[in-house]
């Protein structure tokens, strides 16, 4: 096994040499190929990156500057997009889906009990998982889950027609969309929901989802090795992301990474994105950052993770968190394993990837060790 600890590392030695100790412990699991970590104070004084494995089955080395396929940590990023859209005037949070999508989209996509309520589905209640409207990523009324499907490395493309007619004939809405005015909702994961919200930005802005992406927050940012795979490329020379795996099984699925909408970045831009994301480097207002937590809502298909607007908040609770206090996370994580999350307690912000097809509860157990380890 590989390891490769990042040049620029400034902690002191008693630290790394425990977050050395543990990402080789987590290579060392069973099921697990590769491990690529990282962990860095508020102000960034203090960083630490390291990775482990290879980065493909021919044997390269991975390293803390190997791009990953981030999955649903792209979440933060599609929320700032809407944020900024709303604050342009380019949409209003609480303004109905049907404003901005065309008829042959919303026509019948929210049916419940009888009841077509798509009209009453606001921008907001898509970007807090509160409309009720299904995921189509999982187990359809027949057939294998896209989950499933990629588990079992079977490459498949999808286009926003296909994920709409997904929506309305494969799946059932799961409630109808929630009282945003009450102090609590029902709340279910829905990547469904989030393509809408591109296609609802792109619509408003009559610019594509890559073109914002890029002109909106990458370049802004500075993020030279953060790019929408199929539609852009990385600012400067980037090496290949590393591959995703099913345990020690390398999974080649182009299509369906290029089908998800997700991003491929590194550890070092994602802690960079979100630095800026919450000083509110990246709104006109000051209070639009805080928009992120203004909710709070148990997600019924991913207990015990609570929900804001493309913002997942996890509880570290008290046994597992260094100090015995409780300290939460609050960032997004994602299917294959890859996680973005800060802990405000102790003002640490933490990133990286498994890889793992099925990896979507490890980074929680992974980030508490971190946690401990700093």
């Amino acid at each position: 096994m590989t390891t490769s600890l990042a040049p620029h590392n400034r902690v002191a030695a008693d630290v790394d040499a425990r977050l050395t100790t543990l990402l080789e412990k987590v290579v060392a699991r069973d099921g697990i190929h590769h491990a690529n970590l990282a962990i860095a104070s508020g102000d960034g004084q203090q960083r630490w990156a390291g990775a482990a494995g290879s980065a493909d089955p021919d044997g390269t080395p991975l390293t803390p500057d190997t791009p990953f396929f981030i999955a649903s940590v792209t979440k933060r990023f599609i929320i700032t997009l809407v944020l900024q859209a709303h604050e342009r005037g380019e949409l209003h949070l609480d303004e109905p889906i049907t404003a901005s999508l065309p008829a042959e989209v919303t026509d019948g996509l929210h049916v419940f009990a009888g009841t077509d309520h798509t009209a009453r589905i606001t921008v907001r209640h898509l970007a807090s998982h509160t409309s009720g409207l299904p995921d189509h990523f999982e187990k359809p009324r027949e057939g294998t889950s896209l989950f499933e499907q990629l588990a079992a490395g079977h490459d498949r493309a999808w286009t926003f027609d296909d994920v709409v007619r997904m929506g309305k004939e494969d799946h059932r809405p799961h409630f109808a969309p929630q009282d945003l005015t009450t102090d609590r909702q029902r709340a279910r994961y829905s990547d469904l929901g989030f393509q809408l919200l591109i296609r609802i930005v792109e619509l408003v802005t009559g610019r594509s989802y890559a073109e914002l992406l890029t002109d909106r927050i990458v370049t802004p940012l500075g993020l030279e090795h953060t790019w929408v795979p199929g539609r852009t490329q990385p600012v400067a020379a980037t090496p290949p992301p590393s591959r995703l795996y099913a345990k020690d099984r390398p999974l080649d699925v182009p299509r369906m990474i290029t089908s998800c909408n997700d991003l491929i970045s590194t550890t070092g831009d994602l802690l960079r994105f979100q630095r800026a994301l919450l000083a509110g480097e990246l709104f006109d207002e000051p209070g639009t950052a805080g928009r992120l937590t203004e909710r709070d809502n148990v997600l019924r298909n991913a207990f015990p993770l609570r929900y804001g607007l493309g913002t997942m908040i996890f509880r570290v609770n008290r046994l597992s968190a260094p100090g015995g206090r409780p300290l939460r996370l609050v960032g997004h994580s994602g299917a294959t394993g890859t996680w973005l999350f800060h802990c405000p307690e102790l003002d640490l912000h933490l990133a990286g990837t498994i890889d793992q097809a099925d990896g979507r509860a490890f980074p929680f157990r992974l980030m508490a060790r971190m946690l401990r380890a700093w």
